[in-house]
């Protein structure tokens, strides 16, 4: 009788430790051994981490001074980390999401799926990219929103091949957070440039249809997204464009009393007044979607203009630069100027924030209030 007990003791004792080792395993499938879901981050050059650097394109930041305070050049137009960077690291994230065309992403015969990206998602944003599949085409190559959701798609369906198709829902519907930032090159590096070239100003009639257009075809990206699982969605507004270095120099004659430029801004106003219309309709539409609307362009506009109160010594010029009145007529490049204190700078390059701005920006998504960012921000959306 003794023997009986201490045999079943035994083998409830191995019993427990498989079931447990099973528990583990199931675990790590889902990608549930980060405290937080994976992210799936899609957009232009304030999210891209490296894509451009795969691709023939004229959009590249793989060479110095970019990524001067990261350690060496990655393909970030920045002079370190990006905004998506800082807020997984301040969610806990081990390492920085991969660019989804990362040869250490690469699917083998061997390996069919990175462990991964189970636990950080994929970065699948790239510069230059638009809304509208013809923007930045004067870059030759870039990969636009619809491009991007292709590629995603690929991810998921290498992600149910991986751990299942109810695994795959459940990491998608439950755990990820989509980010997305895209519509700045619409303008900039789409709509804009006739009026750049014949150096005449557009009419505001073309402009709201050119935003509509915009909008509609945002609506079919952002459904198409929910379609493939995508619940958890933050889509960052357009920013002040108009007080970039480059918009600056490039609109040098009509410049506000912030010296901003006035007719890209407008246009950034326009677009995310209906853009936070479309939010709230798909929101209200799309069941059980949790479509957040964060508003960056008041974000970016308050740096500017109280910029000491950040920390900041310089709102509207570049910090790598080489000519113009605000740095902002050449692209940063290997044999631009940069200035010493980069933290002191509010933008990096003719386009781009520099770090020290990301970090205001992600801790504005990360915790901010109902004002910047709502119905929730990041850290609720991750938590719910």
């Amino acid at each position: 009788m003794a023997i009986y007990s201490s045999n079943c003791s035994k083998l409830y004792i191995v019993t427990l430790i498989l079931f447990m080792m099973m528990i583990s395993l199931f675990g790590i499938c889902l990608g549930q051994n980060s405290s937080v879901g994976p992210s799936f981050i899609f957009g232009d050059a304030l999210f891209d981490a490296g894509n451009n650097n795969f691709i023939p394109t004229l959009s590249k930041s793989d060479f110095y001074p970019y990524g001067i305070d990261f350690g060496q050049p990655t393909g970030r137009f920045t002079n370190g980390k990006t905004v998506t960077d800082i807020i997984g690291e301040e969610l806990g994230y081990k390492d920085f999401t991969l660019p989804y065309l990362s040869p250490l992403l690469a699917i083998t015969d061997d390996k069919l799926l990175e462990p991964r990206v189970l636990d950080l998602g994929v970065n699948y944003a790239s510069a230059g990219a638009g809304i509208l599949n013809e923007t930045g085409k004067i870059f030759v190559g870039r990969i636009n929103m619809d491009a991007q959701i292709d590629n995603f798609e690929n991810t998921r369906q290498n992600i149910i091949s991986s751990i299942g198709n109810d695994g795959a829902m459940q990491l998608l519907i439950q755990k990820a957070v989509f980010y997305i930032s895209i519509g700045s090159s619409d303008f900039i590096h789409n709509y804009m440039i006739p009026s750049i070239l014949s150096n005449a100003d557009l009419d505001l009639v073309p402009s709201l249809k050119f935003v509509q257009n915009m909008i509609s075809n945002f609506g079919n990206q952002l459904t198409r997204l929910y379609n493939l699982g995508a619940r958890k969605i933050v889509v960052l507004n357009v920013g002040p464009i108009g007080c970039t270095p480059s918009q600056r120099d490039a609109n040098i004659l009509s410049l506000d009393n912030n010296n901003c430029a006035i007719f890209p801004n407008r246009l950034a106003q326009i677009f995310n007044m209906q853009l936070r219309n479309l939010i709230t309709e798909l929101t209200n539409s799309l069941e059980g979607s949790k479509l957040v609307y964060a508003d960056v362009y008041n974000v970016m506009e308050d740096i500017i203009e109280n910029y000491s109160k950040y920390g900041f010594e310089n709102s509207d010029s570049s910090c790598c630069y080489v000519v113009g009145r605000f740095g902002g007529l050449i692209p940063c490049g290997p044999k631009s100027k940069v200035c010493l204190e980069r933290n002191k700078y509010v933008f990096w390059d003719p386009y781009n924030p520099s770090q020290a701005a990301n970090e205001i920006i992600a801790k504005s998504l990360l915790d901010g209030d109902t004002h910047i960012i709502s119905p929730n921000n990041v850290r609720q959306l991750f938590q719910s």
